[in-house]
């Protein structure tokens, strides 16, 4: 999941070869842990963030384990993206592995950058016992430098459009009245919305450009080309995402928050009608238990340009191993839930919508069941209808040097600065980040 928040950037590479020869332990996978790692013993150690969904899915995950390994222990320290980014940077500088976790969560999109610029971090899953044909070759790709595995995918990404069913109906509205419409027909509604409800559809984090990105990957765009050289100037596709959202925050339709609380806080206190997001983000809606049975989800809207489509993706995450790890139980951990266990998915998914990447789990009758919160829709049935039409789009090693260049240019844009200008300085950035 999903995470999702602003990423910090990753900081100086090192030549893999060179790295490589500086590994310690585990990083290339032949440390079985034993005393050194984490806790040691029969106790590992996590770092994720996020309690209503990574969290609580590893919490599950270890009373699962509990029933064949009694002795067994889970200790979980909360560790928001960024921060956690910003620690394994520091350690990896410092070349202090013994203060790494066992197991940590990773960003997808950060997950072969970090392998690559620090791979005495990690360890590989070549003696995991983890069957990588169960889970869908595209999300495996986000962790696989020079054909070795070094992540477990967890969560889809696979982006929704919930909104409030009782807010869309004081307007005169149903939730077919933005499925597999396009944005400029969501604006108009939101609107509408807006004029006769006080509620906006849709909130942001300042200076994040999640939507901007979502909106390129559903037309199958990317912010570089084959070759890795990036294409911000001149990015038709890129262009109309700007000029939509910038539409969206002058509207009124969309609102802009300072914090991720905050913007959480902004659909669970029902100020604002409506979330966009990954369907990991559904986790954050159910908290709002007074407004059960009143969301719906749908499609995306669609830019209107060649190759748009109403799906896209954002986020995701996979499991890293760290080569401070007791790796023997790390691997039979994640072997036997994350990789193995249906159970754990058929608890999570209802609660935190943690649509799994394990394809086992996808079979389970769970996915199909009404969901209540969601007005009986058979919400993640929906969810699998629609991560099959997300279209693929190239994201780069240097994917979160380009995100952030993107922030800055829409946050000047917003603030009146020329598209194409804003643009020129974020290619400009990113080239000099890439030296």
């Amino acid at each position: 999941m999903t995470t999702w928040k602003k990423l910090a950037a990753a900081a100086v590479a090192l030549p893999l070869s060179l790295a490589l020869a500086a590994c310690g332990g585990g990083g290339d996978g032949t440390d079985t842990g034993g005393e050194t790692g984490g806790e040691g013993g029969n106790t590992l150690t996590v770092w994720t963030w996020d309690p209503a969904f990574n969290i609580y899915a590893m919490e599950e995950a270890a009373k699962i384990y509990k029933k064949d390994h009694p002795d067994f222990e889970l200790k979980v320290e909360e560790t928001p993206w960024d921060d956690l980014q910003a620690k394994l940077t520091t350690l990896a500088q410092s070349q202090t592995f013994d203060e790494l976790p066992d197991i940590f969560l990773m960003q997808n999109n950060a997950f072969q950058k970090n392998v690559i610029n620090y791979p005495e971090l990690f360890t590989d899953y070549s003696k995991s016992g983890v069957d990588f044909s169960q889970f869908p070759e595209s999300v495996t790709a986000y962790s696989v430098v020079d054909g070795t595995n070094w992540g477990l995918p967890f969560d889809n990404g696979t982006a929704v459009n919930a909104l409030r069913t009782d807010v869309l109906k004081e307007a005169g509205m149903t939730i077919d009245d933005f499925t597999d419409i396009t944005w400029t027909e969501f604006i108009a509604k939101g609107k509408e919305v807006l004029e006769k409800t006080g509620k906006p559809l849709m909130a942001g984090q300042t200076g994040s450009s999640d939507l901007p990105m979502m909106m390129l990957q559903s037309a199958g765009a990317s912010l570089f080309d084959a070759e890795g050289k990036p294409t911000i100037v001149g990015n038709e596709a890129l262009i109309t995402s700007m000029n939509v959202f910038q539409e969206l925050v002058t509207s009124g339709v969309m609102v802009q928050f300072n914090s991720w609380d905050e913007y959480v806080g902004s659909f669970t206190n029902g100020n604002v009608a409506g979330v966009l997001n990954g369907v990991w983000i559904l986790g954050s809606v159910q908290t709002a238990t007074d407004q059960a049975g009143n969301w719906n989800i749908t499609n995306l809207p669609k830019l209107e340009i060649p190759g748009g489509t109403n799906y896209s993706a954002n986020g995701g995450s996979s499991w890293a191993v760290s080569s401070n790890a007791n790796a023997e139980l790390a691997f039979d951990f994640l072997n036997s839930t994350f990789a193995g266990s249906t159970e754990l998915y058929d608890t999570i998914l209802p609660s935190s919508g943690a649509v799994a990447n394990w394809l086992p789990a996808g079979e389970s009758a769970v996915y199909a069941e009404p969901h209540e919160f969601f007005g009986g829709q058979e919400v993640f049935a929906k969810v699998v209808e629609f991560s099959a039409q997300v279209p693929s789009n190239n994201t780069g090693a240097y994917y979160y040097e380009a995100r952030d260049a993107v922030s800055a240019a829409m946050t000047k844009v917003l603030d009146g600065t020329d598209i194409d200008t804003a643009l020129a300085e974020a290619q400009s950035n990113v080239e000099f980040a890439m030296q």
